[in-house]
């Protein structure tokens, strides 16, 4: 959840929408494409601000009436009776959730009570699907067997723990708190409680040696979780990482660097049964059926619909994007006053929309349908031709192609920004 909202249309106190959001829902289910319905929380705490994060996070415990830790689950739930009142208010049929992700932040810095409040609250003003995934980030310092049991017991099924890495000096480096042999014990207790497990690493870290992003991934897969991201260290303005490589006193990343832990990380994760299904995350599927992959994530890079509650959350619903306000008293003080916590919306153009689809969609394994590629406005003739050039190159996998896919090779994957440039003709 970055920290910097985008531009956009003031966003109408009321929180209704335009007819045509209501009619794109219906119409897709006319045509027999129904889009899904999730849910993202935000929870703002943390116990620690990460050198390297640009996320909408505050170590504070009271910030502010209706946005301290302890009111904070009675905000977000007064937030969720404001979504289902505005949809209704606006003719939108109504969807149960498919999937509900909590991030943050460290979601579980509130008690586990708190969280399956949170989950208790959406599944009485939207419902659930049965089966749906429901997934919380947590620190590995932050749980115990009884924390997790709670929250299996009232409703999730899925945790994904940020280990980073498992070198002391990396995680000094990326201000890391948590004492790596928690990890062990917090995925031993999820699996208990009976949880799925996602663990999230990064690689790229200044002063972090091959060997060293090997270790990690060696005890990853040692713990074997069902999911694994492992995402490259990005150095953003505005965060301290992010001074300290401006001062010269961390050197930058190194793109040659992460590239070879990619390739490494790769193997070894297919090695031992996880199949890359986004260019940063892996699911444990030795016998390719799709397994363990997370649907929330897969539900963004789809274009489907979710609600983002809480402070920052930003939200879609059929081509409409939305945002909360950034700080969680002004978040809170806006429902608390009976107004919608949106501060602004916008609804890109063809263009914009064309440019997505084709970003998110070359990231999957599942690939970019060849038909999308019709809706450039030249009809798809000239990233026809990129295709066929970017086979040749060893980035495009040819038989994909020839089944109307675009999906990159393992080399693609390290050129993505360039095969999406190639394809909407940047």
């Amino acid at each position: 959840m970055p920290s910097i909202l985008p531009l956009g249309d003031p966003a109408p106190d009321d929180g209704r929408f335009p007819a045509a959001v209501g009619n794109r829902v219906r119409a897709a289910t006319e045509a027999g494409e129904p889009r899904t319905f999730s849910l993202y929380v935000h929870v703002p705490f943390c116990s620690v601000r990460c050198g390297y994060c640009d996320f909408n996070t505050y170590t504070a415990e009271d910030l502010g009436p209706g946005a301290s830790r302890t009111s904070y689950a009675d905000t977000v739930a007064g937030e969720l009776d404001f979504a289902a009142q505005a949809l209704d208010g606006s003719s939108i049929p109504p969807r149960t959730l498919d999937t509900v992700f909590f991030g943050g932040g460290t979601p579980t810095l509130l008690p586990a009570a708190d969280l399956v409040r949170i989950l208790g609250r959406a599944r009485d003003v939207f419902g659930i699907t049965p089966g749906a995934e429901i997934t919380s980030e947590a620190n590995p310092d932050s749980v115990s067997l009884g924390s997790l049991r709670e929250m299996a017991a009232g409703g999730f099924t899925r945790v994904s723990f940020g280990m980073q890495s498992a070198v002391p000096h990396v995680l000094a480096t990326l201000d890391r708190t948590h004492r790596q042999e928690n990890v062990p014990a917090a995925v031993g207790w999820a699996r208990e409680a009976g949880l799925e497990v996602s663990l999230d690493l990064i690689y790229g870290t200044p002063g972090e040696s091959l060997e060293d992003w090997r270790t990690t991934v060696e005890a990853a897969l040692a713990l074997a979780p069902d999911h694994i991201s492992a995402y490259s260290l990005i150095v953003e303005e505005g965060t301290k990482f992010g001074a300290s490589v401006k001062r010269g006193t961390v050197p930058d990343v190194d793109p040659d660097d992460q590239a070879d832990k990619y390739l490494l990380a790769e193997r070894l994760f297919a090695e031992a049964g996880y199949r890359w299904y986004e260019i940063s995350n892996w699911a444990h599927d030795p016998e390719d059926r799709g397994i363990h992959r997370a649907r929330h994530n897969v539900a963004y890079w789809r274009d489907q619909d979710w609600w983002g509650a809480g402070p920052g959350a930003h939200s879609h619903l059929a081509g409409v994007r939305f945002w909360n306000a950034k700080h969680p008293a002004a978040y809170a003080q806006r429902l608390a006053t009976g107004i919608s916590p949106s501060v602004g919306r916008e609804e890109p153009d063809a263009e914009a929309r064309f440019l997505e689809r084709v970003m998110l969609g070359v990231r999957l394994s599942d690939g970019l349908p060849t038909a999308a590629l019709e809706e450039a406005p030249d009809g798809g003739a000239r990233a026809r031709q990129e295709i066929a050039a970017m086979i040749g190159e060893g980035l495009l996998d040819g038989r994909a192609a020839l089944a109307g896919r675009v999906v990159p090779t393992l080399q693609g994957r390290l050129l993505d920004d360039a095969i999406v440039r190639r394809l909407a003709g940047f």
